[in-house]
């Protein structure tokens, strides 16, 4: 068996903090509109409440050793990997923002429009995170 050590700790914490956070947001999306017929507005509150008390601690653990793994690189960055890491980091931000937008409206279009955004954005950030790991 191979021996765990500090580099695959925290691969397995960031993995755990992607799936959270992006696995999170299709299962809601999937149950939302079953929850909304059987208990209305109030059950989604609370769905979306519960989500966020689990997603954002483990949007931040995806930050913190998202950039962990960075400075782990030891000056290693080719110049394509820092530009795709770049293009990542934007995508998170962005992500993060369209989560804050869709929490914070009222309005159902709105809602409906940043969850989704936010969705393909994490979802580019995933892609990019496997591309940082094999490219």
């Amino acid at each position: 068996m191979l021996s765990p050590n500090l580099d695959s700790i925290r691969v397995f914490l960031h993995i755990l903090a992607a799936g959270i956070w992006v696995g999170g947001q299709i299962v809601v999306a999937g149950v939302v509109p079953a929850l909304r017929k059987s208990s209305g507005s109030e059950g989604t509150k609370a769905l979306a409440n519960g989500f966020a008390r689990v997603a954002w601690p483990a949007f931040a653990l995806a930050l913190i050793t998202g950039m962990w793994a960075l400075v782990d690189r030891d000056g290693d960055s080719s110049s394509e990997y820092g530009l795709t890491f770049g293009i990542k980091f934007l995508f998170y931000i962005a992500a993060g923002a369209s989560a804050i937008a869709h929490a914070r409206s009222s309005r159902r279009p709105v809602i409906a429009a940043t969850g989704a955004l936010g969705l393909v954005f994490s979802l580019i950030v995933m892609y990019l995170g496997a591309l940082l790991a094999n490219g």
